[in-house]
């Protein structure tokens, strides 16, 4: 490993960068328990404040103090996203060639990066239309150009892919790698591996059904339908039981941000 490498990788684990790691995990748990209660409200009472991360964060910024929480949330939005492209330029691994985990920790930053900006414009006031216009109005950019509809469809099928994954991760519990359950005590264990089981399933098919809403907007031609996450719940509230299937969206949403709150505290980072 070279010097840069040497001195990159003891960046990406050092103390601080581990604890904003952590601060940008818990940052994303209040981001997904806020969701969650969005959904709810959306189940229950048909609100139109939208149940994605920008209505999370506006509802972080309409509360007492918060700016001072808005900019805690940026800042670990933030070194996570650093957190995470540390480790994509600098490969931690046993062998140095887990190239499949870099481009996971690339993603993530890149996610991460656009959460810490999402939080800035909501702080600022500058956010201007919801996430779900923007993605229209992105859509519909796309389509005017050749081979746009093509474009705009196999980003949704990538956003699928992605669900799917969670799916298979939370049904696998896949995250049990990622985390120091050895510091747990048995029963502590078990109420996490299912929060997370439950979270990170309910995550994945929520993601997975906006990936869907962008395929539909491809092959309809109507960039209208590809609306986001809260596109992808307000959409399951329009079937059949779609109370209850929203209702119980909302609860693997509130699961995943307990999870992540869990996961702050023990996440291997």
């Amino acid at each position: 490993m070279s010097t840069a490498a040497m001195t990159g990788a003891r960046a990406a684990h050092s103390p601080v960068m581990r604890a904003t790691a952590r601060i940008g995990l818990t940052a994303r748990a209040v981001v997904y328990l806020l969701m969650g209660g969005l959904a709810i409200e959306i189940a229950v009472g048909g609100s139109k404040r939208p149940a994605n991360q920008q209505g999370a964060l506006a509802e972080v910024a309409s509360s007492p103090g918060g700016s001072v929480l808005l900019v805690l949330i940026a800042a670990g939005f933030a070194g996570y996203a650093l957190w995470r492209l540390s480790q994509a330029l600098f490969n931690t691994s046993p062998d140095g060639s887990d190239g499949k985990e870099r481009a996971k920790c690339a993603a993530r930053a890149v996610v991460y990066a656009v959460l810490c900006g999402t939080a800035v414009s909501v702080l600022t006031g500058s956010a201007g239309s919801t996430q779900d216009k923007q993605q229209a109005g992105m859509t519909d950019s796309l389509m005017h150009h050749d081979g746009g509809r093509w474009l705009v469809g196999a980003a949704g099928v990538v956003v699928v892919v992605i669900g799917g994954y969670l799916v298979v991760e939370g049904v696998r519990r896949k995250f049990v790698d990622h985390l120091n359950t050895g510091q747990m005590s048995r029963r502590t264990r078990k109420a996490v591996v299912a929060l997370g089981a439950v979270g990170t399933t309910a995550r994945g098919l929520v993601v997975a059904l906006a990936g869907v809403l962008v395929v539909a907007a491809a092959v309809t031609a109507d960039p209208k339908q590809s609306r986001g996450l809260d596109g992808a719940l307000r959409t399951l509230a329009h079937q059949p039981l779609g109370t209850w299937l929203l209702a119980l969206a909302a609860l693997g949403l509130l699961a995943f941000g307990i999870y992540g709150l869990v996961e702050a505290k023990w996440a291997q980072v």
